[in-house]
């Protein structure tokens, strides 16, 4: 089903190690998602897009949304936001200093902040006897951090950053991903505007519609794009060419 839709497109380049298929798609509710089929894994997934998403957040002036799975991700554009990101906003070069202006004011960086921080013993998790609520302690983080960025090198946040950078994500592999991209080793296809996305993209979807769709809606709206790609598929190549193809 996958690649008879594509092939139904005209689409001879298929999601893989070496070729990066990106797709666009707008919703009914009126969001457009860029979505990029990248098999590396979901901590480079999720360094990619955090980057991406950075950089068109600030083109667009807009929060940019990101669904992110081990197979792709999708940045989400909100209603009416025509997207602003090319593959080459984000480079080998730029991605680690990308990320760490995404993430700098974060619930993320907070918590990783109050774990390094607890370790490194600027906050207490027992004073005198007493436990210090969880509550507290990310309290204490938080105020600290804000501090703490403005200082260089303080080893705290550059020990945060490292673990939101390589341990939470794989910002190595992405950079590896990137670079390939540049040496053309990497094959970037961009599909055409679309009021269905591909199949390939039906599980990325529907993470992006968490917060307008229901979990007991999200079956009905699977089969719904199902029989949608497979009306477009009979249309485009025929129905003897599907059922040849799915034997």
């Amino acid at each position: 089903e996958e690649y008879l839709f594509l092939k139904s497109m005209g689409i001879k380049d298929y999601p893989s190690d070496k070729v990066l298929l990106i797709e666009n798609y707008v919703d009914e509710y009126g969001r457009h998602y860029v979505i990029f089929h990248s098999l590396h894994g979901r901590r480079t997934n999720d360094a990619l897009s955090r980057a991406y998403a950075y950089v068109a957040s600030r083109k667009v002036g807009r929060n940019v949304g990101i669904a992110v799975t081990d197979h792709g991700f999708a940045l989400i554009f909100p209603p009416n936001v025509k997207p602003k990101i090319n593959v080459s906003d984000v480079t080998s070069d730029n991605i680690d200093s990308i990320l760490r202006e995404a993430v700098k004011n974060t619930e993320l960086m907070q918590r990783r902040f109050r774990h390094v921080a607890v370790r490194s013993l600027m906050i207490l998790r027992n004073y005198k006897g007493h436990e210090i609520k969880v509550s507290k302690q990310q309290l204490s983080a938080r105020t600290l951090l804000q501090v703490c960025l403005n200082i260089p090198d303080f080893p705290v946040v550059k020990e945060t950053f490292r673990e939101i950078l390589e341990d939470f994500m794989d910002i190595r592999h992405a950079k590896e991903v990137l670079r390939r991209i540049e040496r053309g080793d990497i094959k970037v296809v961009v599909l055409p505007e679309n009021d269905v996305p591909s199949p390939f993209s039906h599980n990325i979807v529907l993470l992006g519609l968490s917060d307008v769709v229901l979990m007991e809606d999200k079956r009905l709206v699977l089969e719904r794009l199902h029989e949608i790609i497979m009306a477009r598929i009979s249309k485009s190549i025929g129905q003897a060419v599907i059922s040849r193809h799915l034997r």
